[in-house]
């Protein structure tokens, strides 16, 4: 497929050079999230849904992963039946083009499901922390708030993980990179280097689209569901 985006790189990094690396939020740390303002949209011209098609890059992750009650579950569960928006992100991050950002573009996107419900009913995010030792099972179920709850039309599930070990398996499977911050003394701080990354599944699972910061933009996240959701039909 082809799509014409206006480049959006000096807009990033500009935004890179000024808001550096993760900063530490006030004590208290993991708030709940908030939306925040978008980059400026890039003047984009997407296909219509289902004019072309979204080639399988790859199967999609397994593993187990802790739900918001703290339970096992396979992570199929939360990757098959609707299509599916993945993402990696812990609740301490704070740079604006790091996970706010990433959440922004989710929550715009929600929005505009949610226009829908019969469209929204066959989608459902899957936010995962890469910080299993701070972000708790109940710490994920704060993160979410209201937007976790079950008996929302479009399903988002705030997950997490035992332990690193049991979730580095799924990251590399994805090729999503991440590690610890060292302070000046050379400990380990809460805050994290990684990429941002948003995965597009379709409903057996497959990952076909990974979104860079670039393409974070709600209108071409949608067309590309709308696509998936066209198919077999």
């Amino acid at each position: 497929m082809w799509r014409w985006r206006v480049d959006l790189w000096p807009l990033l990094l500009a935004l890179l050079l000024l808001s550096g690396t993760d900063a530490a939020p006030p004590a208290g740390a993991a708030q709940r999230p908030t939306a925040v303002p978008s980059p400026a949209p890039s003047q984009l011209i997407v296909p219509a849904a289902g004019s072309y098609s979204l080639p399988v890059i790859q199967a999609g992750p397994r593993g187990v992963v802790l739900d918001s009650d703290g339970r096992d579950m396979p992570l199929e569960r939360y990757t098959t039946g609707r299509v599916t928006l993945l993402n990696f992100m812990y609740t301490y991050c704070s740079d604006p083009v790091g996970c706010p950002a990433l959440f922004s573009t989710l929550h715009d996107l929600r929005l505009r499901l949610l226009e829908t419900p019969a469209l929204a009913r066959r989608v459902q995010f899957a936010s995962i922390s890469f910080d299993p030792v701070n972000d708790t099972p109940e710490a994920m179920r704060n993160y979410g708030g209201a937007l976790g709850r079950p008996n929302q039309p479009l399903r988002w599930h705030f997950l997490t993980s035992r332990s690193v070990g049991q979730l580095q398996p799924i990251l590399d499977e994805l090729g999503q990179s991440t590690s610890v911050q060292l302070d000046n003394e050379g400990k380990p701080t809460r805050l994290y280097y990684h990429q941002v990354k948003l995965f597009l599944l379709d409903r057996q699972g497959r990952v076909r689209e990974i979104y860079s910061p670039a393409f974070l933009q709600p209108e071409l996240i949608y067309r590309d569901i709308q696509t998936l959701l066209l198919e077999n039909q």
